[in-house]
């Protein structure tokens, strides 16, 4: 077993396959609104507040992009698709969260997404009780790649940021957890890794299965 205390988790990409089903919806809504080159501006949206994707699609689209209408439409397409326990899990969630109960260690949710969603997605998938603590992005002034999320989680659950380990999937969130003194791991999920997210990295691992045998190693 590895030498650590805690383990602090992003949530869309990591626990959830919640990235992609958004994605697809405003896919969707590009389709429909004749929206030009969604993906990239999207995917340099993961790991941010909301906040800062609408800063990011603003400056992608234009001040008078209508991103608020949109935003909303694909908020609604997605909750009609995926509440009530119908958001896939990555492989490896339960097992990896057991493991850590099993053997004592703090766990926390470091996620930019606002709270209440964050509960009810816990909540549904049947994992909120594995959580020692849940910061979210409505709980900091500066989202990722800031580390202030991960610095507050790590207060509320008692861990030195050198003794616990965040799991992400983002290049935002690497870079959040680098800069906050955690052993970061990346589980690519839409992106891929690169030279950066290598550097910032202790590991980077295909899955939560993948996770869980490092921790036991």
């Amino acid at each position: 077993m590895r030498d650590f205390d805690a383990v602090v988790f992003d949530m869309d990409g990591v626990i959830f396959d919640s990235e992609r089903a958004v994605m697809n919806c405003w896919i969707e809504l590009a389709k429909k609104y004749d929206i030009k080159d969604i993906e990239e501006p999207y995917l340099a949206c993961t790991g941010t507040t909301d906040a800062k994707t609408r800063e990011i699609m603003l400056n992608a689209y234009g001040e008078d992009f209508p991103y608020d209408e949109y935003a909303k439409e694909a908020s609604i397409m997605y909750h009609e698709r995926y509440d009530g326990g119908r958001l896939p899990m990555k492989p490896g969630v339960k097992e990896i969260l057991t493991f850590l109960k099993d053997y004592g260690k703090k766990i926390a949710l470091a996620s930019s997404t606002r709270r209440q969603t964050v509960v009810n997605q816990l909540r549904d998938a049947g994992i909120l009780d594995y959580f020692d603590e849940i910061v979210t992005g409505d709980m900091v002034s500066r989202s990722k790649p800031e580390p202030d999320i991960f610095l507050l989680a790590c207060e509320k659950i008692e861990v030195e940021p050198e003794r616990a380990y965040a799991i992400e999937d983002s290049y935002n969130g690497i870079r959040a957890a680098s800069a906050g003194k955690l052993r970061p791991i990346m589980v690519p999920d839409l992106l891929p890794s690169n030279e950066e997210m290598v550097g910032l990295s202790e590991k980077v691992l295909t899955n939560l299965i993948d996770v869980r045998g490092y921790f036991g190693a």
